[in-house]
Parts: C-alpha cells; sequence; structure tokens
C-alpha cells in the first residue's frame, strides 16, 4: 500500500506497527447497563464462578429491588433542540446536530415520546432525526425506503489500488423490487472487464472520466469519452467494456431489476475459463497453445495501461459500421444547461432526447436550503432515487393512511413505490444535489399543488375544507420546485416557513 510505504521512508513504520491497535469508543455508552456495572476487573487464570445462577434466583424467591431508590432510568436535564416542543403535527425538522452528550438528543416530539437513557450511537439519531422523533403526521407501516451505500459490503478490485464497487439490492433494501443501484470507482486507467447482464444498464459518472466501448447484435460498434455529469446505457445482454481515463472514475449504475447483483455479472474471463479450449481454438480459427496464458480467474476490476489520447486508434468497425447519434450508447447530460425556478435547478433525460434508453429517465435536481420538491406521485414507474450532495427528508404517503418520514444524506439510496405520495425537502445549510430515476419513457409526475388548482373548486372545497384564499394563491401550472426559508424551525418562533 502507498500508505505504508510513505511511513516507511520517513522511518515511522515500525514505530506504528508497534504500538497498541486504537479502539473506537463512543462516549454515550459508559456507565452500567443492563445489570452490568463496567469496566469489569481484568481477571486471568483458570475459570471460576459457574455459568447459571442458583435457582433461589427465581421470582418469588429472590430478593426485590427498591421501588424507589434503585437503578435509575431518570436522564436528568434533557436538551431539547429549537422546534422540539412545537405542535408535533408540524413536523418540522430538528437539527439534533446542536445537541450535546449526555442529554441530548431526545425523542421527545411535540408533548409526546420520551428520554433515552439506554444503549445507542448518537451519530445514527443525529443522522436520522425524523426516525427519532418522528412527525406526528407518521402513521402506520411504511416499508425502508433508505439505503445508505457507505454501509454495503465493498467488493475490491485485483492488483494494487485498482477499484471497487458497492451496491444496494433487494437483498439490503426489499421495497426495491424494480431498480438496484451499484457505485463503482475505478482507478486511473483501470478497467471493469469485459461484460454483460441480463438487466438494462443506466449509469452517470460522479467524478472523472470513462471510456466505454460496445457491440451490439448486428454487429455494429460504439466507442466514446464521457465525463462526469454523462450518461450512458446499455440494454441488456450487449457486451461491454469500461476504462478510466487517466484522471479516474467514480459512477453510479442503475439496473431495470431489484434483484440485480453485481457477483451475477457475465465475464468474458470466466466464459473462456468455463468452455473448453478446444471449443474456443475452433471458434477463434486459432491452435490450442493460443490459450496458455489465459487468466485463472475473474479479473473483474483491475489496472489497465493508459487509454490511448486519440480514441480513433480504437475505433474498430465491421461492414456493419458504428452506432452514433439516436443509436448510439451515450448521452453527454454534462452539457445540457439546467431549468433554473425559485429555489433550485432541474434538468431531464428521457427516451425524447436519448432514445436507446427507453425505459429509463431521470431527472437531476438541485435544491436551495430550504426548498423543496413538490409533494407529488408518479403513475407509471417507482422511483429510485440518490443524493450526490446535502441532506434532505422524505415523507412517503402510501394508501390509506400511513406515512413515513426519512432523513438522507450524500451517498444513500431513497426507493418510493409507484403512486405513493412524497416530496424532497432540503434540510441543511447547502444545496441538496440528486437524482431521481424512474422505469418509464417519459419523465413525469403528478403535482398534487396543481391537481387541487385544477379540480373544481367547490370539489376541493367541500373535501378538504380549505378557503377560497389558499385555493387562489396556487398555480396552475406544475412548479416541481417549491422555494422554502432555510430557518427549519421558522415556524416554531413564530415566522414563516417559504
Amino acid at each position: 500500500m502507498k500508505y505504508s510505504r510513505s511511513l516507511a521512508s520517513a522511518g515511522l513504520l515500525q514505530l506504528v506497527l508497534g504500538l497498541p491497535a486504537p479502539q473506537m469508543t463512543y462516549e454515550e455508552n459508559t456507565g452500567d447497563v443492563g445489570g452490568v456495572d463496567p469496566p469489569i476487573p481484568t481477571y486471568s487464570g483458570v475459570p471460576i464462578g459457574d455459568l447459571r445462577g442458583s435457582t433461589n434466583l427465581q421470582g418469588g424467591i429472590a430478593s426485590r429491588p427498591p421501588v424507589s431508590g434503585g437503578d435509575s432510568a431518570v436522564v436528568p436535564d434533557p436538551e431539547l433542540v429549537n422546534g422540539q416542543q412545537a405542535d408535533g403535527n408540524l413536523g418540522l425538522y430538528l437539527d439534533f446536530e446542536s445537541a450535546k452528550y449526555p442529554n441530548g438528543p431526545q425523542p421527545i416530539r411535540g408533548s409526546r415520546g420520551g428520554t433515552d437513557p439506554g444503549p445507542r450511537t448518537y451519530d445514527y439519531e443525529k443522522l436520522n432525526p425524523d426516525t427519532f422523533a418522528p412527525p406526528e403526521t407518521d402513521s402506520g407501516t411504511v416499508p425502508q425506503a433508505m439505503w445508505p451505500l457507505g454501509l454495503s459490503h465493498n467488493i475490491l478490485g485485483i492488483g494494487e489500488e485498482s477499484g471497487w464497487a458497492r451496491q444496494q439490492n433487494e437483498n439490503v433494501l426489499p421495497v426495491a423490487t424494480a431498480m438496484a443501484g451499484v457505485d463503482m470507482r475505478l482507478a486511473p486507467n483501470a478497467y471493469r472487464e469485459l461484460h454483460w447482464h441480463t438487466s438494462g444498464e443506466w449509469a452517470l459518472i460522479l467524478k472523472g472520466g470513462v471510456r466505454v466501448a460496445a457491440l451490439d447484435t448486428d454487429g455494429k460498434t460504439f466507442i466514446d469519452d464521457v465525463t462526469a455529469g454523462d450518461v450512458w446505457f446499455f440494454p441488456q445482454g450487449v457486451p461491454h467494456s469500461l476504462q478510466a481515463l487517466h484522471e479516474g472514475a467514480e459512477f453510479l449504475l442503475i439496473f431495470d431489476s431489484g434483484s440485480f447483483s453485481e457477483t451475477d455479472t457475465f465475464l468474458a474471463t470466466e466464459m473462456l475459463l468455463r468452455t473448453p479450449i478446444s471449443v474456443w481454438a475452433k471458434d477463434l480459427q486459432t491452435d490450442v497453445s493460443a490459450f496458455d496464458n489465459i487468466p485463472q480467474n475473474q479479473k473483474y476490476i483491475f489496472n489497465g495501461t493508459p487509454v490511448p489520447a486519440n480514441i480513433s486508434e480504437q475505433n474498430i468497425t465491421s461492414a456493419a459500421g458504428a452506432l452514433w447519434g439516436p443509436d448510439g450508447y451515450t448521452y453527454h447530460w454534462s452539457q445540457q444547461e439546467f431549468h433554473n425556478t425559485t429555489g433550485g435547478s432541474v434538468k431531464i433525460l428521457d427516451s425524447l432526447t436519448f432514445p436507446v434508453a427507453d425505459q429509463f429517465s431521470a431527472a437531476l435536481v438541485v435544491l436551495e436550503p430550504g426548498a423543496m420538491r413538490e409533494v407529488h406521485w408518479h403513475t407509471q414507474s417507482d422511483e429510485w432515487s440518490y443524493f450526490l450532495q446535502g441532506s434532505a427528508r422524505i415523507t412517503i404517503y402510501q394508501a390509506p393512511a400511513a406515512s413515513q418520514t426519512f432523513d438522507f444524506t450524500a451517498g444513500d439510496v431513497a426507493y418510493i413505490q409507484k403512486s405513493s405520495g412524497h416530496y424532497i425537502e432540503n434540510t441543511g445549510t447547502e444545496d441538496v444535489i440528486f437524482l431521481e430515476v424512474l422505469q418509464a419513457k417519459k419523465f413525469s409526475d403528478i403535482s398534487a399543488a396543481q391537481w387541487l388548482a385544477l379540480t373544481p373548486r367547490q370539489i376541493v372545497k367541500d373535501t378538504l375544507n380549505l378557503t377560497d384564499e389558499v385555493l387562489d394563491a396556487i398555480p396552475q401550472e406544475k412548479t416541481i420546485i417549491k422555494p422554502g426559508n432555510p430557518n427549519m424551525t421558522a415556524l416554531a418562533g413564530g415566522g414563516e416557513n417559504y
């Protein structure tokens, strides 16, 4: 590893190796708990004591603890953050980052809930305030809709620091039946080896650049270089390769099957290894000795020779020719300008401009602090979303009377089932950037506000008891993004939230 080499060059490696391994400490997990009073005195020697206790400890025989003055679960002086005592139905976002151990944060919302004196990891609670102290509007049961890719098991490439991949599928997020995602990293010039899938592959480059190459069923070839913000799509079964350009790459892959797994990919190396050599010799019209040095294991992600700067050197075609334009497998989305509106920006990619990906559509959305993606739902597809930057929350409503609020930060996946009402609200102090992906030819949704604005007023008033003043203010055109006050608890102090 390069880190070990740098330590050795500084003469510090032996010193570091001689130190005891540091242990992670959690200040919130100290003191007596569960009848154990740590730290337990160290002991070495012949084992002593019984594994099981006496029958005299059975209920009705053993002595009882005192009703008062015994072990305490009281949290003295619990710390509540701004907005925590406001009406729970307001559902204000609670910033638990300001709460300090040992008195906060606490799972209290309005007058409901109570303190938490038990074992806990505060960082989880600070990242997920709407789970720890949910809005009172949350009700019933909604399938888990959030998965942090940081908790996904990494698959490491071969060789020295060639790259890695981690995935989300039904195994970790069971509700995600229609789509799965992979976050992949390739070192400079590293490859994702020649392969193909049983699922369609839609990709967004997050960092760096990639050279993609593919072949279709007619023998037409495709090759292109794409950079951060660009997209590629390979239909199921189309063989392709991915090689990072000189600065390396990280990209997001979305597949049109929730059961997709990186470990089930068809690989060129494995195909060679799992078919008789005599068959390959006949197929490639060569001597069997040509296969003496083939890899004995799959290469998956591996370091490669530098990408030629002149892409035409690798542009190989048959009589069938090359793929390009509407038949090409890439779209340079990074060069598309955003549609800007009050509160943020959005741009859409679907089959109208990228026809080869006729069952994928996507929106890249930027929300300013306090702004939100308006309340909406999708009629044709589940929604798979990924957060690239910032923090946000989503409340998912499901029929007839269930809802749950989830919190998200960069690297998290959200999955929302078709027809489920939801919004996405920026809860941080910086822009939140996220990607919405649908399995649909055209990116579309139903705007709740537009629906109310365009429904006969009498019906809306009779159903929801909203006033003419409220209905007059609702725009009849879809706004996509709603601006808001960056102070997420302004309502608690008598202010406005938009």
